[in-house]
């Protein structure tokens, strides 16, 4: 695709609601924050639309929640990428923008460069924490993976842990301008019927894979036939659509969901941002074995980390963190 400059909607979340349905939603763009998450590491193409979709993902999911709150999306495999890591911190104030930042950790070795993005993953776990700030207890649910793509795995997680019927419409990928570098860009929908309906649980299991519920278990009646209904609409929706670089978001829900009364909301901004801070790394040395320290100290002694997210790097004197230099590389820990 050929893009021209920065867009005045790239790097928002605009909400919305279909009062006919009883559907809320959100339509994401993402931009600058993938070209800066995407920037940290010569990621392969695939690893790279696994942080790309994960990323959207947590856009979409991360704007419904309070402010100062954090999201946080993680992917845990068994195949040759074992942990896709994302963050979503809200808003400080209101008016402010959220922040969002993304990793992947993958074993190059095992890699396979004519597999999916999705098949790099293998069986594993899709897990959303909420965090709701010091004195409160962190919610967690975990589904495993299973769909074909990180947007099904969401699909299953609502389904299962909250059972919301929940669907994602995401598309994602390299831009380039003419005579310009390629950059990242991905922008998606996201519709979900709304918690006051009593879900209808499938008795026998779901239709999923593996027997895993999946939206359309989830309700019965009017609810099932408005679900019905703007699920055929969103699937009417194309991928330059979605990605925005010609079609404002507002156009976009007209164009799709006009007849059934879309009302928008405050569009949040969304920038990239990292929490990390030479205090936090200080407290995490803890975790690690002196083997595990030996690898992270230079020849000079000194002890050094990178985030992973953000690629700040840190040094620290052993002796400042409460135990003595790294022992020789002949010992064993």
């Amino acid at each position: 695709m050929t893009l021209g400059s920065k867009i005045a909607w790239d790097d928002t979340v605009l909400p919305f609601q279909l009062d006919l349905a009883d559907i809320r939603g959100r339509v994401a763009r993402l931009d600058g924050v993938l070209d800066q998450v995407l920037r940290q590491h010569d990621y392969p193409p695939q690893i790279g639309a696994l942080v790309a979709e994960a990323a959207l993902l947590t856009a979409l999911i991360g704007q419904t929640i309070k402010l100062r709150w954090r999201l946080s999306l993680q992917v845990q495999g068994r195949g040759a990428v074992n942990l896709i890591a994302t963050d979503y911190y809200g808003p400080t104030d209101d008016g402010q923008p959220a922040r969002i930042r993304a990793y992947a950790n993958y074993d190059a070795e095992r890699f396979d460069p004519q597999a999916s993005a999705y098949d790099q993953i293998g069986e594993g776990a899709f897990a959303i924490r909420i965090d709701q700030g010091p004195g409160m207890t962190p919610y967690q649910g975990i589904t495993p993976i299973a769909g074909g793509s990180l947007s099904a795995c969401a699909e299953t997680y609502f389904a299962q842990s909250e059972q919301l019927p929940t669907r994602f419409a995401l598309t994602h990928g390299l831009s380039q301008v003419p005579g310009g570098a390629s950059h990242w860009r991905a922008g998606g929908v996201m519709i979900q019927h709304m918690p006051k309906a009593s879900p209808f649980m499938a008795v026998d299991g779901g239709s999923g894979e593996d027997g895993l519920l999946t939206h359309s278990d989830l309700l019965q009646g009017d609810a099932a036939e408005n679900w019905t209904r703007i699920n055929l609409l969103l699937d009417t929706v194309e991928e330059l659509e979605l990605i925005g670089p010609t079609v404002q978001p507002t156009d976009l829900l007209v164009r799709l969901f006009n007849a059934e009364g879309p009302r928008v909301f405050e569009a949040q901004p969304v920038r990239f941002g990292c929490s990390c801070s030479a205090e936090k790394v200080r407290n995490s040395m803890g975790i690690y074995s002196q083997k595990e320290l030996r690898h992270m100290t230079t020849p000079e002694g000194i002890l050094t980390a990178d985030c992973q997210f953000c690629g700040a790097h840190y040094e620290f004197d052993p002796k400042t963190l409460g135990f003595e230099a790294v022992k020789e590389a002949g010992d064993d820990a």
